[in-house]
């Protein structure tokens, strides 16, 4: 992994892991950065402005000819539901449209571009069994799911074709993600832990028996880098990862946030439970994920280790810029 993409770079996501790319010890030659706004960070990351639903824009990146790409790019769900043009646009049509063009472009050393493509739970959609493991039925309750499930076995006929390798990996809520809009209907995950970490009241969508998966926003880096260092002999047939989670209920999230900041902490969480809310994000049975850590992915070990890496990843990390490093193509 010595020429890298992130698409999706200036996302919550996608800027943790530019950061992680971007440091001197990480062995990258090149890294580029892709979003429709740029942002700053260390090292000699560069920049490529526009919009993923611009083809012009795609076949930009794929020039590139970077060796290992992660495609983290996307319109996030509850948008989706909203705007399902532009979730069509965004989540399915110009992710296959970015899997084309980087499996035709090739790498510089002509081995096989590595797509390393961020999926999501929501593939499984609501009414799950007892537990989930690699052969639970998938039926997405949202188009958002749908479509990461699309592009899920669009990637893994690529690697069929010999045109492309990588995997996907269904990543669950990630947490915490910045304070404010963010357009993801799972967003109150994150907020629950800036609010009690601030000392501030927090009005729950959601019952405190709600179960959910999560995973810190370091947890998800260190897998996203491990999918893409996976030699193909060790990966699944379908291509596709169900992550190692915390499987934790709103009660024991709250109990974790008030042995860090106080127990004061629990009295500030209000629940008043929206039911069709919590029948897609307040569900989620035990899961098996054994095959998966046998390959080596990660979850984040404890309820105390979960909050101290995700408050870690609250600190911002990517700020608005106008450097010289940057390549701009226009939106369309």
């Amino acid at each position: 992994m010595k020429r890298v993409l992130i698409t999706g770079a200036a996302g919550f996501v996608g800027g943790l892991l530019a950061r992680r790319l971007s440091a001197a010890d990480a062995g990258i030659e090149q890294l580029v950065l892709a979003d429709r706004a740029s942002a700053s960070v260390t090292g000699s990351a560069r920049w490529i402005e526009g919009d993923l639903a611009d083809p012009a824009f795609v076949d930009r990146l794929a020039a590139e000819r970077c060796d290992t790409v992660f495609q983290l790019a996307s319109q996030p769900g509850g948008q989706a539901e909203r705007e399902p043009a532009r979730g069509r646009r965004i989540n399915l049509d110009a992710t296959l449209d970015l899997f084309e063009a980087v499996a035709s472009a090739g790498t510089e050393h002509g081995a096989r571009p590595v797509m390393v493509f961020a999926s999501s739970i929501a593939v499984y959609g609501t009414g799950l069994t007892a537990q989930v493991d690699d052969r639970t039925p998938l039926h997405p309750a949202l188009s958002y799911g749908a479509h990461k499930r699309m592009a899920e076995i669009a990637l893994a006929d690529f690697v069929r074709r010999g045109e492309l390798e990588g995997c996907s990996l269904r990543l669950p809520g990630i947490v915490a993600r910045p304070r404010g809009p963010a357009g993801q209907a799972s967003a109150f995950m994150s907020e629950l832990m800036h609010a009690l970490a601030a000392g501030e009241r927090f009005v729950c969508p959601v019952s405190a028996q709600a179960s959910a998966w999560w995973m810190s926003g370091e947890c998800a880096v260190r897998n996203l880098l491990h999918a893409a260092r996976l030699d193909a002999s060790a990966q699944q047939p379908g291509r596709t990862w169900q992550l190692p989670v915390l499987r934790l209920s709103l009660a024991q999230v709250v109990d974790a946030l008030a042995q860090r900041f106080g127990d004061g902490r629990r009295r500030l969480v209000e629940y008043q439970p929206d039911d069709a809310l919590e029948a897609i994000f307040g569900r989620y049975p035990p899961l098996d994920d054994r095959l998966a850590r046998v390959a080596g992915f990660v979850d984040d070990a404890t309820p105390a280790l979960l909050i101290a890496n995700a408050l870690q990843a609250h600190e911002p990390l990517l700020t608005t810029t106008q450097g010289d490093n940057h390549d701009r193509t226009p939106h369309p």
